[in-house]
């Protein structure tokens, strides 16, 4: 059950700074609303990931909680925010899904 909390942590770090980009393009009362959903989701994120290393490793925990994190940011960027999908960084996105899938598999939990 700890990983599914992990997982959901991981994505709602993703909404957070889903939250943060919008909140850049956005004016007046449309960003205070980006920013209050920043919050939000920066508090589930952390509180997740807070009840998953009750019982998972911190270091393993850590480190898929923000691998998801940083996967996922950099695939909105690629989807919602135009930024750039290169070989180079879509291999590496590749990689980096792969040491999660390791650090999961040899995880003792």
């Amino acid at each position: 059950m700890n990983w599914i909390f992990l997982i959901l942590g991981g994505l709602f770090e993703v909404g957070f700074t889903f939250c943060l980009g919008k909140a850049k393009e956005s004016t007046g009362n449309t960003t205070l609303m980006w920013y209050v959903g920043f919050a939000i989701c920066l508090t589930l994120s952390m509180s997740l990931l807070i009840k998953a290393t009750q019982s998972l490793p911190l270091g393993t925990a850590y480190a898929v909680w923000t691998g998801i994190g940083a996967v996922g940011t950099v695939l909105m960027g690629i989807f919602f925010f135009k930024e750039p999908a290169t070989f180079m960084r879509l291999f590496f996105i590749f990689t980096l899904i792969a040491s999660i899938i390791g650090l999961k598999a040899v995880s003792s939990h």
